[in-house]
């Protein structure tokens, strides 16, 4: 186990060294940021790719690839060694929520450390939660207009309606344009699983109250850095290639 940790704290202890002249006590609270800050900025290409190819899978890949460094962080902080006295503020990193309150209950020195951090987590939580019921909104709003397309044209241009349109119809929009055509009962259940996805970022919070503070640290770092990143895909058009769209269609699939 040390043969994987050992290296870790080494890093963690090297780059808290550097930054001991501004962040004093907290130096390696503040090389978790750092670290955090580092791994997400090397995952940012897979960030973009996901936006562009908007598919859950290539979405879920940043994720996947961050548990490794999470379970060395987690690791780090809860087995015998260094680090487990350096401190965020009065709370140790190793510590643990339910541990803090019996050292003076949750209004205590340590405890107001680790509610700053929920209360932290919390916000940037219910950030992504609003992003993303408006991100359904708009997905929802956009599968209902393509779905509309085809009736709206065919309706403009006078074609017939029934089995002759339907064997006319070779170009266009909707299905034709290889566009899958949602059903009313299809689109409902987009909304609503579009507005529950979004709580569980309120999930964040759960998670950092059993694990050490350090861990609960790199939750509050990478959850942010996710949510900002999003934001600003979002402002820009993720796609380069001809043909290909950009500002709201694309905003509605990430």
């Amino acid at each position: 186990m040390s043969v994987l940790t050992d290296p870790f704290t080494h890093l963690v202890t090297a780059l808290a060294g550097l930054l001991e002249p501004l962040a004093a006590h907290s130096a390696t609270a503040a090389a978790i940021v750092l670290i955090t800050v580092l791994v997400r900025l090397a995952l940012h290409p897979l960030s973009r790719a996901a936006a562009r190819g908007a598919t859950p899978v290539s979405g879920l890949l940043p994720l996947l690839l961050q548990l490794p460094v999470f379970w060395l962080m987690y690791r780090s902080f809860t087995t015998e060694g260094e680090l487990l006295d350096h401190r965020l503020f009065a709370a140790p990193l190793g510590a643990r929520w339910f541990e803090v309150l019996g050292e003076g209950g949750p209004f205590g020195a340590q405890g107001l450390v680790f509610l700053g951090l929920f209360g932290a987590i919390a916000v940037v939580a219910a950030w992504s939660a609003v992003r993303g019921r408006r991100s359904a909104a708009v997905a929802a709003a956009a599968a209902a207009e393509a779905a509309a397309a085809p009736k709206k044209s065919a309706r403009r241009s006078g074609e017939p309606k029934g089995p002759a349109r339907a064997a006319g119809s070779g170009s266009g929009t909707g299905a034709a344009a290889g566009l899958p055509e949602l059903t009313a009962e299809q689109r409902e259940l987009l909304r609503k699983v579009g507005s529950v996805l979004p709580l569980l970022s309120f999930g964040t919070l759960i998670t950092a109250a059993v694990v050490p503070l350090a861990a609960g640290l790199y939750l509050l770092t990478t959850t942010a850095w996710s949510v900002a990143e999003r934001a600003w895909l979002d402002r820009r058009p993720v796609g380069a290639g001809a043909g290909r769209p950009t500002g709201g269609a694309v905003r509605s699939s990430l």
